[in-house]
């Protein structure tokens, strides 16, 4: 199947709705470039996140991901994972509507927990109960991430090449933004 995307697919959602997977093996479906925001940020403050978090604070970082979501928004049409608080800002939101789509993988607490338990590269989680800091995030930023264009349930067991899939059906009932090639 060929496919012209006709503008940016970004991807928002909490740390472990599986952003990077899904969106690699997006872009690789509908072959086009695909990029990491935060992989992006850092490798322009040439730090880790957690560094640059530690250093520099939130808000640093903060100013950091709306300057490189910005710019890559301007780039050729691809597949684009955010971190999970770039969409929490109504700057990013605004610049994500006028040049992409936004969508959400929404996936419910059980499952972003069993994702992310084991990785300490996670700044936010670095809490003496990381399950509940999770948990007050999600409560805070569903309603956010609820103003996302697209919806699509990450599920367990369903694999990344199958959630790919399901994005790309919420994608095809936007003509403006995918279309099948004939």
């Amino acid at each position: 199947m060929k496919w012209q995307l006709k503008k940016p697919v970004v991807l928002v959602g909490m740390m472990g709705a599986g952003k990077t997977a899904v969106g690699t093996m997006l872009a690789r479906i509908l072959g086009v470039r695909f990029t990491d925001s935060d992989d992006e940020i850092v490798k322009a403050a040439n730090m880790s996140i957690p560094e640059i978090f530690a250093r520099d604070g939130e808000a640093f970082f903060r100013r950091k991901e709306a300057q490189v979501l910005a710019r890559l928004l301007h780039e050729r049409p691809g597949v684009l994972s955010t971190g999970g608080g770039a969409f929490l800002a109504e700057g990013n939101r605004q610049a994500i509507a006028a040049a992409g789509v936004s969508v959400w993988l929404r996936a419910d607490l059980d499952l972003l927990w069993q994702r992310v338990r084991h990785k300490n590269t996670r700044p936010l989680l670095r809490t003496e109960n990381p399950r509940e800091t999770l948990r007050g995030l999600l409560e805070a930023r569903a309603p956010v991430y609820a103003l996302a264009d697209l919806a699509v349930d990450s599920l367990p067991g369903v694999s990344v090449e199958d959630m790919a899939q399901r994005v790309i059906a919420a994608l095809e009932t936007r003509p403006d933004v995918l279309e099948r090639k004939k």
